[in-house]
């Protein structure tokens, strides 16, 4: 299945030019395939992924990918998608975004084979004579009026800045294409303006036979018809000091039935055969969530690698399951401590049942007392029934941590001061 194909299965294709243009020159020769970012945030959260989701699976297939991090556009503010003017970043607040977003797309794509660049570097070279002459003329307003997500704004109101940004972008487009060999733009279904902007910039400049293509991706909704990607807390982050592998873990773990399928199809690399199988599973057993635990270990790995999945599948059954403490490393215990409450203690020995009381997980000792007899406590994974039992802080996980458990669901870590 080639890749253009493979994005029809997946359902991950809303708007492509010319596909069997497109089609044949992939097969033929090596192209770049580009998708922007602007740094408007220190963090790309889910949404974001999505079209570079797209450009990995193009990587895959032999396209060189190019991301483009708009230090200059970043600094302008896309009013695509929005119903209001962006508020205007720093230079030193964009460049620190531009820094931290790099380090997320090379932890994704890897340090090889792709290109990481700043529109800064081109833009921000271009004055405003030059602008206008070389490129303000190829525009005509009529044309950037009828663009939907200017049309859009039209009645709220939308400055010239934001109103100029399509041409930047096009130009962007140009740039890639005259330097990187960049024949392809990927981007959200919001960008399709933008995108046929530069192709109609390409065309004008070098030719209406020169090749450059433009593919979007259809917005991704739940099967309730809501907006995927937001939750009760806010956006799910790709930082993991935003939100802890853990937590972004715990996000795809609870996809619903009815959307598994899709996430599947958008968020992983597994197969039409492997993503079958896992539905037939799930068919068969439902409550075994292997389709949403496969879903968040793929999705999980590959935005925050091996070693932070495991820690996240180990705090999942711990938290959720039979996981046994006892063989936590002390590392494993501070991303415990991450995602239950938390309480400071001393490192002096102190009776369980003050420990108990201080942990929060009771409010007094009459309380701990009987949840002691009842056989509901353990400390560090060890049940104890003694109420006079002494406990040492320093005896485990290098006597940083003392983990502290009631009943089934109700967890604190206690940090050695």
């Amino acid at each position: 299945m080639d890749v253009l194909n493979e994005l029809e299965w997946r359902d991950a294709i809303n708007q492509v030019t010319d596909v069997d243009g497109l089609r044949k020159m992939i097969a033929e020769q090596q192209i770049g395939a580009y998708v922007g970012i602007d740094p408007t945030g220190d963090s790309m959260h889910i949404g974001h992924l999505i079209p570079f989701m797209i450009l990995k699976r193009f990587q895959l297939a032999g396209v060189r990918p190019v991301i483009v991090i708009g230090g200059a556009t970043g600094s302008i503010g896309d009013p695509s998608g929005k119903k209001q003017e962006r508020k205007l970043l720093d230079q030193a607040a964009v460049d620190q975004n531009v820094a931290k977003i790099t380090k997320q797309m090379e932890r994704l794509f890897g340090k090889d084979g792709f290109t990481v660049t700043n529109n800064a570097n081109w833009l921000g070279q271009m004055t405003l004579l030059s602008f206008l002459r070389d490129y303000g003329k190829l525009f005509p307003i009529n044309v950037m009026l009828a663009k939907d997500v200017v049309a859009s704004r039209l009645e709220a109101g939308i400055s010239f800045t934001e109103f100029t940004y399509q041409i930047l972008q096009a130009v962007d487009y140009h740039y890639l294409w005259q330097h990187e060999n960049v024949r392809l733009q990927v981007g959200g279904s919001d960008q399709w303006g933008n995108i046929t902007g530069g192709i109609d910039l390409i065309h004008k400049v070098e030719g209406n036979d020169a090749p450059a293509f433009g593919l979007t991706v259809p917005l991704l909704l739940k099967a309730d018809g809501t907006k995927f990607g937001k939750t009760e807390g806010g956006a799910v982050w790709l930082n993991a000091e935003k939100t802890t592998p853990f937590e972004f873990y715990q996000f795809w773990l609870n996809t619903a039935d009815a959307d598994v399928e899709k996430m599947l199809k958008y968020f992983t690399f597994l197969t039409q055969d492997e993503i079958q199988a896992l539905m037939d599973s799930m068919q068969n057993d439902a409550a075994s969530r292997s389709a949403q635990r496969r879903l968040a270990k793929e999705v999980t790995t590959f935005v925050h690698g091996d070693q932070a999945e495991q820690t996240a599948e180990l705090m999942t059954s711990i938290l959720f399951g039979n996981g046994d403490v006892t063989k936590l490393t002390t590392n494993q215990v501070a991303a415990l401590a991450g995602n239950v409450p938390t309480f400071a203690m001393q490192a002096d020995a102190l009776g369980l049942l003050d420990l108990i009381v201080q942990a929060g997980l009771e409010t007094s000792k009459t309380a701990a007392r009987r949840a002691v007899k009842d056989g509901a406590i353990r400390v560090n994974g060890v049940q104890i029934k003694d109420e006079d039992a002494i406990i040492d802080p320093t005896t485990q996980y290098d006597g940083q941590y003392v983990i502290v458990k009631r009943g089934k669901k109700k967890w604190a870590v206690g940090i050695v001061q």
